[in-house]
């Protein structure tokens, strides 16, 4: 759904959209607004997917701003704009720069330096480290990956919450490879997940800036947004932005903290150097971040715009094996659009399917778990 707001957004600007992906069925592929462009999946075929950006570079009238929506695509043309050069217009930062950023550790520590708070986080070497570092945190804790983008490829989520030492040792062997870190669990709801989405230009001046909270996720402690609201928090903007700069982060991002219920403060969770979930939400809200960083790009720097409309919602509506998300009227749906409706059409067929298959299997899983879940909340 990054990518489907991505399209909307530029789509309904009248400009060329152009949709890539190595998925026909993905939602952004079925818009109105995009021309469809199959390329290979960037993990599997690194170099396969960059020469297919070539490829369509070489179709298109002039160099064009280009917004990966997942870390493994922002990733892959990061490492090859030495090949890419300049066919296309990056909404971000040299890979040398932006390297360091995808390091969840990395954000962790300069968020330290610069006396902003975050969960207490150790980084084991060993299973031995890992038990050690979560009886001296206390129960529950994540098991998190400093680097992600395999890890969530593999196991379908960012961590792993342990409840108990042998929970640990499994959590830790499975993330061993991907820098693993131990993180206290802050308690309270999905309602103190709060979010800076923002465009910086490569000067550091925020020419869109967006404040919102979650309300609900798609697992109960963990994952994507389901439901989400704007809301202005200044200390959200004021350290996101701090945290960004200090980084030599410019570009598109969202910054999302946890305010802790136990002691009020705002402690960061994570940075995503690219368009988020929920983006549509800040294009409801007037800051319609995918136009002003193309502006931007193509040499026709808008004015900074900050968004106004607070309490406006944002939700994915429905999904297999969950609880509705239908919200009051007027919210923005992630999928549904009267003026792009065929995106809606395949997303209730795949509801409609998957829950075939469910009362086949006799279950509501219609697709297993790669691993028995570790989480028991």
């Amino acid at each position: 759904m990054n990518g489907l707001g991505a399209v909307r957004s530029l789509g309904r600007r009248g400009l060329r959209v152009v949709a890539v992906d190595h998925r026909p069925w993905a939602l952004g592929m079925r818009s109105r607004y995009a021309e469809k462009f199959l390329a290979p999946e960037p993990v599997a075929d690194e170099e396969g997917f960059v020469r297919s950006l070539v490829t369509l570079a070489d179709r298109l009238d002039s160099p064009a701003p280009i917004f990966p929506t997942h870390d493994e695509h922002l990733n892959a043309i990061a490492r090859h704009v030495d090949v890419l050069g300049e066919r296309f217009l990056y909404p971000f930062p040299a890979w040398e720069t932006l390297e360091r950023v995808q390091s969840k550790r990395h954000q962790l520590e300069k968020a330290e330096e610069l006396g902003l708070a975050s969960p207490h986080t150790t980084h084991p070497r060993s299973a031995a480290e890992a038990r050690e570092g979560a009886e001296e945190l206390g129960y529950p804790v994540l098991m998190k990956p400093s680097d992600n983008v395999v890890f969530k490829r593999i196991y379908r989520r960012q961590a792993f919450l342990c409840e108990n030492a042998p929970e640990v040792e499994r959590a830790y062997a499975l993330a061993e490879a991907f820098e693993p870190m131990v993180q206290e669990f802050i308690p309270g709801g999905d309602e103190h997940l709060w979010t800076l989405g923002s465009y910086l230009a490569p000067d550091g001046e925020a020419l869109a800036l967006f404040s919102g909270r979650k309300l609900r996720q798609t697992r109960g402690w963990m994952g994507s947004a389901r439901v989400g609201v704007s809301a202005w928090d200044g200390e959200v903007v004021d350290s996101g932005l701090r945290l960004l700069r200090a980084l030599g982060f410019h570009g598109i991002s969202q910054v999302e903290w946890k305010r802790d219920p136990r002691d009020g403060r705002l402690k960061l969770i994570e940075v995503n150097p690219r368009l988020w979930q929920w983006h549509g939400l800040a294009s409801a809200c007037g800051v319609d971040i995918p136009w002003i960083a193309y502006r931007d790009l193509v040499g026709d720097r808008p004015p900074p715009t900050r968004m106004e409309v607070e309490g406006k919602r944002w939700a994915i509506s429905f999904m297999f094996g969950t609880k509705h998300g239908l919200q009051r009227p007027p919210y923005v749906d992630g999928v549904f659009a009267l003026d792009d409706p065929k995106p809606a059409l395949v997303q209730v067929y795949r509801l409609t399917a998957q829950a075939v298959r469910g009362e086949r299997n006799g279950s509501r899983q219609a697709t297993p778990d790669p691993t028995p879940p570790l989480e028991t909340r």
